[in-house]
């Protein structure tokens, strides 16, 4: 705590961090820019960077009305689709390894994202039956909704489990998500033994996940979720900041412990469930994104939040141009790519660093 608080104090140390985490940003945003041309751009049929330049330049009546379609109602609704799910991964990963104080929280390992996809694969079995009052009346929304109560609950219940006397320990942090994401799974296994055919293959989806049939209707669906969570980062950074200096500190810093810590189980459980509904389940975004982060920029969450933002938009965008263009006319499963690339980062980080994810932040 000591030493955090020195290294918080010191001027120029932290002028030389802000002028860091401007330029990170920067090169986060160029990054992205370069992802989402070369996911609008190239892709397993014919429409090239090429028509894709003609097309913004104005001269869309050079293309073939194929060309135009495959632009307007398949590249453009992934692209969009892929930005909004890796800046909810991303930012909840952040999010949550600021409020447990620890490196390896991340929605994904410790059972967040398993129970949004149990309460979607309810909506799918039950969406006709049990649930259908409640499909009808919430409409498009409905899937979203129900993957965000279920992520909230077993955020919730994570950090009732983990957390004692305003500490989470790793080995509470991760056996606590073993437990839960264990038995989300096997709830899930039964709900699978009730499904038919149809229902199958709408729940193989979410153990893969996947940007395939993308639509603007899955992108309005999940937009109000991910600006939420967006909309909140300038107003939890210093909490989260604070954090890393104890509970007792941060109240007489001056922050609302208890009510940051709602907002911020809320807003993981938002990002978590609404991309599993629309994407299902990919690993490692939000754990390998910040980390990256915060060896580049340091730990503070004014610029780590949406640096994570960028960050896992960009990667995301860059995973699934690899996901759909490495194995053509195949597409390999998203959630397959981020964890070739990022199991292999996350080990990395975890033994080049002394062990730096068996401590806690920062």
């Amino acid at each position: 705590m000591g030493r955090a608080l020195a290294m918080a104090l010191r001027p120029a140390a932290n002028g030389d961090r802000n002028r860091q985490g401007v330029l990170v940003l920067v090169l986060l945003a160029l990054l992205l820019v370069l992802a989402c041309v070369v996911s609008l751009g190239v892709g397993p049929t014919g429409v090239g960077l090429a028509d894709l330049w003609a097309y913004a330049s104005g001269n869309a009546a050079s293309l073939s009305t194929q060309e135009r379609v495959i632009l307007e109602a398949v590249r453009l609704p992934r692209t969009a689709l892929g930005l909004l799910v890796g800046m909810g991964l991303a930012v909840s990963g952040a999010m949550m390894q600021g409020l447990f104080r620890n490196p390896l929280a991340d929605p994904g390992i410790v059972g967040v994202t398993s129970g949004a996809g149990l309460a979607a694969v309810a909506a799918i079995i039950f969406g006709n039956g049990l649930l259908a009052p409640f499909a009808m009346l919430l409409g498009n929304q409905f899937l979203p909704l129900m993957a965000f109560f279920g992520g909230l609950f077993n955020t919730w219940l994570l950090y009732v489990i983990a957390t004692r006397d305003g500490r989470t320990s790793t080995t509470g942090l991760i056996l606590s998500g073993i437990a839960i994401g264990a038995l989300t799974g096997a709830l899930m296994g039964l709900m699978i033994v009730m499904a038919d055919d149809r229902q199958l293959r709408d729940i193989t989806f979410w153990s893969l996940g996947s940007l395939g049939g993308a639509t603007f209707g899955r992108v309005m669906s999940i937009l109000p979720f991910i600006i939420a969570v967006l909309a909140i980062m300038p107003f939890v950074a210093r909490g989260l900041d604070a954090l890393v200096l104890g509970d007792a500190a941060a109240f007489h810093m001056g922050i609302p412990v208890q009510r940051l810590k709602r907002l911020v189980i809320v807003a993981v459980a938002a990002a978590c469930g609404s991309t599993v509904a629309v994407a299902g389940s990919i690993g490692f975004v939000g754990i390998v994104v910040p980390h990256l982060l915060r060896l580049a920029m340091g730990p503070s969450h004014r610029f780590l939040l949406p640096g994570s933002a960028l960050g896992g938009a960009a990667l995301l965008l860059i995973a699934d141009s690899v996901a759909r263009t490495v194995a053509a006319p195949a597409e390999l499963p998203i959630g397959v790519i981020t964890a070739l690339f990022g199991a292999p980062v996350f080990l990395f980080l975890l033994l080049g660093r002394g062990g730096m994810g068996m401590r806690e932040l920062p």
